[in-house]
């Protein structure tokens, strides 16, 4: 019963979108948002598995600072100015918890970041995921003007904006 991290690839959006629904039934997205995302950057789009059935996944492409995208939108493009690497979502089921998975993919990011020359992670968290990010190293992102505060308004209440340094090494 190998647990294991690999490059999602369009045959996988079923089950990201399988594991998006248990995990996120307050943010669905399209599948076209997976879609799109995995198209402009796939080597930030990472599928959880044992034994072939999907466990969670990572999704997460380059960014502005302090502009994260839209909640179930198309990106259109990367960012010509991008300065960041962006955590668009890490969904995990919820039986997964223990195996590690959480700290691997997290480790992903660092190194995918560094390789891109980026010195910051970013997201936008969910309420009930903020104890875990900030065990993770992320801190709420000091700068929220006015534009950022209606951007995280418009995903839900108690959304979050964080940034973490990126871990060289």
């Amino acid at each position: 019963m190998s647990v294991s991290w690999r490059a999602m690839t369009g045959a996988d959006l079923d089950a990201v979108l399988a594991v998006a629904d248990v995990v996120h039934p307050d943010y669905p997205e399209d599948r076209a948002v997976f879609a799109e995302r995995l198209a402009l950057f796939p080597e930030g789009c990472r599928l959880a598995e044992r034994d072939g059935r999907a466990l969670g996944y990572g999704v997460m492409h380059p960014g502005v600072l302090g502009v994260p995208p839209p909640l179930d939108a198309p990106l259109g493009a990367l960012p010509a100015a991008a300065d960041c690497l962006y955590l668009h979502d890490i969904a995990l089921l919820p039986d997964t918890r223990g195996l590690g998975l959480g700290a691997a993919v997290l480790g992903y990011a660092h190194a995918l970041a560094a390789r891109q020359g980026y010195r910051v992670l970013a997201l936008t968290s969910t309420p009930g995921a903020l104890g875990y990010w900030a065990r993770s190293g992320f801190a709420p992102y000091a700068e929220i003007g006015p534009a950022l505060a209606a951007k995280l308004a418009s995903y839900g209440a108690g959304m979050s904006y964080m940034t973490a340094p990126v871990a060289r090494g």
